[in-house]
């Protein structure tokens, strides 16, 4: 049970970065306003997750202008990928051990 704990990542421990990360593990990208959309935040709410997850190098956000307009895209990395499939699994492992 230590052993599967040790496995849960910290960083993933809010439920909306759950949502980012789930959000990109589908999709190549995601803009700021379709994960807002998708996971009913505000705007501060999102910036603040986004920037936690890209201090751990779980996400790439790429900033642009489309036309006049600011533009924010979020992917995720490989090792983002990886941390958070490494993370569902222990969860999965966690409630089978239930």
């Amino acid at each position: 049970m230590k052993n599967i704990i040790q496995h849960i990542n910290k960083a993933f421990d809010h439920r909306i970065r759950l949502g980012i990360m789930s959000v990109l593990m589908v999709n190549e990208s995601a803009d700021f306003n379709t994960l807002k959309e998708l996971l009913g935040v505000t705007d501060g709410n999102l910036a603040s997750h986004t920037k936690a997850l890209e201090s751990e190098q779980y996400i790439m956000i790429e900033k642009q202008f489309i036309g006049k307009k600011p533009n924010t895209r979020y992917s995720a990395t490989r090792e983002g990928k990886q941390a958070f499939r490494d993370h569902i699994e222990a969860l999965e492992k966690l409630i089978s051990k239930s």
